[in-house]
This record gives structure tokens, sequence and C-alpha cells, in this order.
């Protein structure tokens, strides 16, 4: 076993005991963040983060910081030199764990109508529990598992989790009700679009990981995205949260090992380089039949990144922000 072949391999950090503290903190503020925070009927922690409640940006700063393990830092800054005036900042020193062991959304959800006695559900769990559950092959690749008897998990719905759901949840877990909280962050809410935006930093990292860059090698991110105004439509909403990386995402990556693969890292990382790039992305799901797949995987990093070699002390930049795209896409004339 390497550091390149399981970059999280040893790794003694536990992403829900380090996050603990930003949940206590989230439920201790719920009225001023404009959450509810409820238990269902076997004690799990319910946070409605933009359902029924009308949430905040505030609250959805904070949901993002839990996303990551309680090992990122995320705020709001305005800027109107850049053609806008609000951006989400996040940046990491175990940007690894952070983003891809914690944040990145890849626990997939499913019931049928038949399991809920309803409606079907499907969500992409994200957050501190996937580490817990450890269901994904990621984990396997990173080497890294949590061991906690908290845990939290954020799911962008519009609906509370049905209980077959829940019930997964707990047993994959391994915890008692009582220990599981659960964050309900609709993509059409404040809180929503600005915990999205802040993945800024974690789409970097999941596309250095599809172009085969040794992850161990990354070992600070930050980066800045620009927050749009949530849609009440929800294919709007997504688009726009996805075209905030797409076209105005800024991502700083340090690195160590050779120039030629930070060279290539900036070259390729881009979402440029995507045969789909230049168009709003809720017209491009449209096309490709609101199915993620047939989308190009190319398009999903950020427009524009850094990559500075600590070996090295060289820097490289590839790629670049389209703000005329996004404002003409985010904006009405007075």
């Amino acid at each position: 076993m390497t550091a390149e072949s399981f970059p999280l391999a040893g790794c003694t950090l536990g992403v829900n005991a380090l996050v603990r503290p930003r949940v206590e903190s989230l439920l201790a503020q719920a009225d001023a963040l404009g959450v509810r925070v409820a238990q269902d009927h076997g004690g799990v922690c319910l946070v409605d983060a933009g359902i029924a409640s009308r949430g905040s940006v505030a609250a959805g700063l904070l949901v993002a910081e839990i996303c990551m393990g309680g090992l990122g830092q995320v705020s709001l800054r305005s800027d109107s030199s850049h053609a806008w005036p609000t951006w989400v900042d996040v940046r990491s020193a175990q940007p690894v764990l952070a983003c891809l062991g914690s944040q990145y959304a890849g626990w997939s959800l499913a019931a049928s109508k038949e399991e809920t006695g309803g409606k079907k559900f499907f969500s992409l769990g994200s957050g501190p529990a996937r580490a817990l559950a450890g269901k994904e092959a990621l984990f396997t690749e990173l080497g890294y598992r949590d061991r906690a008897d908290t845990g939290v998990l954020v799911l962008e719905v519009d609906r509370v989790p049905p209980k077959v759901i829940v019930d997964k949840l707990l047993h994959d877990c391994a915890l008692q009700p009582q220990g599981l909280t659960l964050i309900l962050t609709p993509t059409t809410s404040l809180a929503g679009t600005t915990q999205v935006v802040a993945r800024v930093l974690e789409v970097a990292l999941h596309k250095a990981h599809e172009l085969g860059f040794a992850l161990a090698n990354i070992v600070d991110g930050a980066a800045t995205a620009p927050l749009p105004s949530p849609s009440p439509d929800g294919v709007v909403a997504m688009g726009r949260t996805n075209d905030a990386i797409l076209y105005g995402g800024r991502v700083h990556l340090t690195v160590t090992g050779s120039d030629d693969a930070a060279r290539d890292l900036a070259r390729q990382l881009p979402s440029g380089n995507s045969r789909d790039h230049g168009r709003s992305f809720a017209d491009i799901f449209k096309e490709a039949g609101y199915d993620f797949y047939k989308i190009d995987g190319a398009l999903f990093a950020p427009a524009q990144v850094w990559v500075s070699n600590l070996d090295s002390g060289n820097t490289w930049q590839g790629g670049a922000t389209d703000m005329a795209l996004l404002q003409g896409l985010w904006m009405k004339e007075a």
C-alpha cells in the first residue's frame, strides 16, 4: 500500500467528529439562519434549510463547511470588479479528504413507489456520513473510512426522505437514530444554491481524479465562484449553480511532484476542454434528455485553474472565465 495508490491511507482525521461543532452551531442558530429543526418519529434530527423554511445564504455557507467535514473554510465576498457582486470563497488545507472524502455528492439513495408507499425518491448524499457507510468505490481508492457515533448527511431534495431511506442510512452508517442529522437543501433555495456553488473546489478535485492526477500530491486548494440568485424552477436553479462553476469558477491548486504532471493538470482540467462548453447548463441538460450521463464529462470542471508546484516553485494557468455569458443568463434589463 502506497500513499500514491491510497492517498488517505493512515489518515487519523475523523470528519464526523471534526464537523460536530459546526452541526451544533447550525442547530443553535436555526432561527437566526432561517432553518427549521425537527426530529422524526425515531429521533433522527432533520434540518429543513429551504423546503418549508426560507433558509439563508448564511445557512448555506455553514452547510458547505459541514459538507467539507469541518476541514474547509467557506465565506462570502463582495467584488464588483469581476462583473458580479457576490462570490463564494472556499479553502482547504486538506482538500482531498474535505472534498472527495466528505463533500462530494456520491452516495446514490433511491426508493421505489412501492418502498415509499407513494412517490419514488432519489437523492445523492453528500457530507461526512458518506465515510461512515463507505458504499462508494471512491473510499476504497482513497483508503479511508471513518468511525463515529454521530454522523451528518446533506441531501439536495425538496421533501423529507421516506422512512425506508432513513432506515438504510442508519443501517449503513451503523448509527442510532439520535446520532444522525440530515440537512435538506433544495437547489431552489438560498442555502441550496449557496452550498452547491461552494463545491467549486470539490469539482476541481473530482476532475483531477478523473484525469488520473495523483491525489496524494494535491496538498492545498483555494477556489471562488459567483453566487447567482436561486430560481423557483428546479432545472433553472440547477443550471445556474452549475454555470457558476463551469463559467465563473476559479481554482488554485498547490501540488507536489513533477512539473510535467502539474502543467498537464492546468491544461486539461478547465471546463473549456469540453465539446459542450459555451452554453447554459440548463440547455445542455434538456438537450441530453435530462440524463447527466449523456453530457460530456469534461464539462464538469471550473472555468479557470492555476496549478502551483511546491517542489519547483513553478505555476501554470489554464482556462478562462466567461462572465459575459453568466451576465446574459442571470441578468435582466433594468
